[in-house]
């Protein structure tokens, strides 16, 4: 997003904290209310173009929302679905793009008022993982033929006991409404959210044997001296590493791996 649509997101996610700060508001409920209201307006392009029109009157989309789906949706969806219409949005997509954000912003905020935020971020992490690993398993959940119905089994099968609720929530809601992305780019996005939620940043860390927790505690401890920000660590094990550890932090590497050395110290001489 850019320009104007990037101020009306930001004023969104202002309001979404401010409201599910809120005792009164079932942050679980408000993410599916939003998340229904992304769907339709994904496919009602019409409505979608007019509530973003900047020729009409904010007060009059706003209006026109509450007509719609006041008997649909609750307070709080609504109040923030009103809001956003009243801004102005670069692009009719982008409303449907934040909206969608919200969404999961919603259930991650939920899953941190339950103190289970770091089980969630881990979970989502730990199923991109099983996806890039298994390529039936993805060509199964990326699959345009297949019904929603039956991805919704599947991952319930997968997930169903065996993840927090939130996690199934989000994957489910990504696999069966992926809106044109691919499901690596949904799983990153989801993971990217969750560590804003706790203001810290993602460390991707591959290392060729587990880590103990104190010396996860160090690395991360080192990471957050070096970032200046609290550090949430998603740890791969990886064999071929074959010593020391590999770490990714957004698009900065910081590279100790002795298969890497080994790499470098062959380009060495080749040179």
């Amino acid at each position: 997003m850019n320009g104007a649509s990037r101020e009306a997101l930001a004023a969104a996610r202002e309001r979404l904290d401010a409201l599910t700060d809120s005792t009164s508001v079932n942050a679980t409920q408000l993410a599916d209310e939003l998340a229904a209201v992304t769907a339709l307006l994904g496919r009602e392009v019409s409505l979608r173009r007019v509530l973003t029109d900047p020729a009409q009157d904010g007060e009059a989309k706003a209006a026109l929302a509450e007509r719609l789906l006041g008997g649909q949706v609750g307070g709080p969806a609504l109040d923030l679905l009103s809001g956003m219409v009243r801004s102005r949005w670069s692009q009719s997509r982008d409303l449907v793009d934040a909206l969608e954000e919200l969404a999961a912003t919603a259930d991650l905020t939920a899953a941190q008022q339950s103190g289970q935020l770091d089980d969630v971020e881990d979970e989502v992490f730990r199923f991109g993982r099983i996806v890039a690993s298994d390529t039936g398993l993805r060509a199964a959940l990326t699959n345009r033929a297949a019904g929603t119905a039956a991805k919704s089994e599947l991952l319930s099968s997968l997930l169903g006991g065996r993840a927090k609720p939130a996690t199934e929530r989000l994957v489910t809601r990504l696999v069966t409404a992926p809106r044109g992305r691919s499901l690596e780019a949904g799983l990153e996005s989801l993971s990217k959210l969750a560590a804003e939620r706790r203001s810290r940043l993602v460390a991707v860390v591959t290392t060729a044997v587990p880590l103990s927790d104190p010396q996860k505690q160090r690395l991360g401890a080192a990471l957050a001296k070096l970032y200046g920000r609290h550090m949430h660590l998603n740890i791969d094990v990886d064999p071929e590493v074959l010593g020391g550890i590999r770490v990714q932090v957004g698009d900065e590497i910081i590279n100790g791996s002795i298969a890497d050395r080994l790499d470098d110290a062959t380009r060495r001489m080749a040179s």
